[in-house]
Parts: C-alpha cells; structure tokens; sequence
C-alpha cells in the first residue's frame, strides 16, 4: 500500500515519520521542503505536487494548520482532487471544520475516491511514538480500508461513525483539553501566591479528583518553565473558535467557551499567535507580580510508554450497529 502526507508540521511529521518507521512505502511533501528531508534521506518519495502524489499513492493524507490550507491543497489546479481517482482514498487527519471536511468529501466522492476525516489527540509526544489516539469519520468501507495505517499511526483507533463525526469530536476534546489547561493555570497561580511547595501542589492535583491530561502534560512544562508543548495560541483560538461555532449553529447557549476563547485572544494580542499555548500563564503571572516556577519539571513531554500495535477501540451500544 503507498502512502501519501501532505504537511510536515509539528504533528505531520510525527505521524509521517511512523509510517515509514513501520515499513510503508511513502510519498511526502510541504511547501518548506526543508521539513522532507529527514524523510527523503530515510527513503522517501517527494511529490512535485498535491496532483502527482494523488495519482501515485493509495491514500492521501493532509494534516495541515486549517480548513483554508486544506481547501486550496485539495482545490488547486494541481491539487489532490485532480489526481484522485476510483478505490484511492483522501484521509484529512487536520483539525478542521465538520462542514468543510463534508464540502470537500463531496468532491472527493466525484472523482470515484473514499474520504476519511481523521484527526489525532494525545498530543505531539505521544504522536511521536504511534501512541496517539485516533478519531476517524466516514463509511466502514473507507475504515477498513485505512485502519491498517491507522493503527501505525495510533495506538486507539475509534470509528467515530459517518464523516465529519471525527472532526467535531475532535474540536470537543480540543475544548475540554484547553479549559482545563485554563483551570491549571488558574489553580497553580493560587497556589503560588498562597505560599504552597508548587512540587507539592503539583502532585496533590496529579492523585486527586481534579487531575486532567492537561495538568500532567501541560503544567509540568509551566513550572519547568519552557512552556513548550508544541502547539501555539493561534492554533487554540482556531480549534476553539470551530468548537464555538459549531455550538452557534446549532443554538447551543455555551457560557464558558466564549470566555476561554476571549483569553486566548487576548493571549494572542499580548504576545502573538505563535506563543506557546501553557504560555497563557502569563496573564496570571504578571498581574500577580510572581513567577509560577518549580525545579524538576521536564523541558518538554515524551512518552514513556514503549511503541505497540494500534487496535480499533470497540463501543458497545452504539446506535449504528
């Protein structure tokens, strides 16, 4: 099966480089060719187009920064849709919106290809090592077909039904990663200026009621003091903005949503779209006067967990079986 990946960012390139670690022939390409190199030295294919790479592979995969770039990879005169044909599948594992994601399906379906909306969670580090969990939207057929490069990629696969279910599961848990993140920012400020052990404070959360995937990940590169999580306020402000959307069309009254979206657009007029989202501190930071630091705290997050075989994650009572 060849295999084409379209974006070679922080998280393409993690699921890019584990199907060529696990054997797939594969094509790649990004507009900064730069970022193929590590994959053309390790024996990959470059594709001189979007269109090129379509007509030589059996999947193509984009994940990309949002729906705009999507759209005009796919769109383009030489773009994907122009090389796609009958039995090839377009996997689109960006986060992106549920309605775009269905418009360019659409299309896709045209030219006698499957599509697929399946974006990741976990997380670059875990992206790094095929541990990520993967969502992914559209018919069986097309599951079944990628589940084989889907559990390379990941280590949890769920069919998450018919496509663009992914997506807005995916802006789900974007929304919940990024309140809680707010709430870890809040609570260990306050423990700052209360005068508590921030090493202390850090694992009463981590063994109590209110941990969260965002504490154990994000709050440990807060008190180290990188910050780095691999993912910026622009792009949160992006995820959560499609999350708030979504609520808007369908007349959901949401309360706190526009509050966590309007800190971090302010995060991004303080201190620009490419700051590091855990970053977001800093508000608390300089209002307080304070620094919420702590010594033995990692740079940067990497999964200690050893590479397994991905597996499809079984739902019992769901209402499409």
């Amino acid at each position: 099966m060849k295999i084409g990946f379209i974006g070679l960012g922080n998280v393409g390139s993690k699921l890019a480089g584990s199907v060529l670690r696990n054997g797939f022939d594969l094509t790649v390409r990004d507009l900064d060719k730069s970022l193929a190199k590590p994959f053309l030295d390790k024996g990959a294919h470059w594709a001189e187009s979007p269109k090129a790479m379509a007509e030589q592979v059996d999947i193509v995969i984009t994940c990309l920064p949002s729906p705009a770039a999507s759209a005009d990879v796919m769109e383009a005169v030489d773009g994907v849709l122009a090389g796609l044909s009958e039995g090839k599948v377009w996997l689109e594992m960006s986060t992106t919106d549920e309605a775009e994601v269905r418009r360019l399906a659409r299309l896709v379906v045209e030219t006698g290809a499957m599509a697929m909306d399946s974006p990741v969670s976990g997380g670059c580090h875990r992206a790094d090592t095929g541990n990520i969990s993967i969502f992914a939207g559209g018919s069986r057929e097309a599951f079944e077909k990628v589940l084989p490069v889907l559990k390379t990629m990941g280590r949890r696969v769920l069919h998450t039904g018919e496509l663009g279910s992914a997506s807005v599961l995916k802006v789900i848990t974007n929304f919940l990663a990024t309140v809680h993140l707010v709430a870890s920012c809040e609570a260990l400020t306050v423990a700052k200026q209360a005068g508590m052990d921030l090493n202390v404070a850090y694992e009463a959360i981590k063994i109590s009621s209110g941990n969260s995937f965002s504490h154990v990940t994000e709050s440990q590169v807060i008190l180290n003091g990188s910050r780095d999580i691999n993912f910026t306020m622009d792009l949160v402000v992006k995820d959560v903005g499609i999350f708030d959307d979504i609520a808007k069309r369908l007349d959901v009254p949401l309360e706190v949503s526009p509050l966590v979206l309007g800190i971090f657009k302010d995060g991004v007029e303080k201190y620009g779209p490419r700051e590091l989202s855990p970053n977001i501190i800093r508000r608390l930071e300089e209002a307080c006067g304070s620094k919420v630091l702590a010594p033995g705290f990692p740079a940067y997050m990497v999964d200690d967990e050893p590479e397994e075989p991905g597996y499809e994650v079984v739902v019992e009572h769901r209402k499409d079986q």
